[in-house]
């Protein structure tokens, strides 16, 4: 099994949000983290295919750090490319994809594939639930290393969570 952590980072909360950057990373129980995917998506590129973005949103952007504001400018590429490179870096094969939130990342990826004509991007079968497995045990005390809402960063902290979380209440059916 090829579980996947996914974050996104969002000019909405829409299902059809405007996504700026994607975070992921590959890990399972036994290697931890073994691969990440990072870019950033040059939003004109959402607004062209019709991808929402919304004021209060924008304005919670704005107050967040100067460093987590900062990553998003740079190297922004066009939606269309990198929905590609993060099928490519994805894979096909026998996936768990984890997002934060049931209606949250997993959702909001798939409308954007959708804006391309691409409806499966990987089956449906294959969506979890971090923040549900989350919410059901006892707040772990995990520093975040990295830049918060750093698509990537916060990717991986989530599933180091779940690693610890998989480990400490030995949950090992769940990777």
């Amino acid at each position: 099994m090829q579980n996947i952590m996914l974050d996104l980072e969002t000019m909405s909360t829409r299902s059809n949000a405007a996504i700026v950057a994607i975070g992921a990373v590959k890990f399972d129980a036994v290697s931890g983290i073994t691969s990440t995917f990072y870019e950033n998506i040059d939003l004109s590129s959402c607004l062209a295919k019709g991808l929402h973005v919304d004021g209060n949103t924008v304005i919670w952007w704005m107050k967040q750090s100067d460093a987590a504001r900062f990553q998003l400018t740079q190297g922004a590429k066009p939606l269309r490319d990198v929905l590609k490179r993060f099928l490519t870096w994805l894979g096909k094969d026998n996936l768990q994809i984890w997002g934060n939130g049931a209606a949250f990342d997993n959702v909001i990826l798939r409308n954007a594939y959708g804006a391309f004509n691409v409806h499966e991007p990987w089956p449906y079968i294959s969506d979890r639930c971090f923040r549900t497995i989350k919410s059901s045990y006892p707040v772990l005390d995990l520093k975040f290393e990295g830049i918060k809402h750093n698509a990537c960063d916060d990717a991986k902290h989530q599933a180091l969570y779940l690693l610890q979380l998989v480990k400490t209440h030995n949950l090992t059916k769940l990777l």
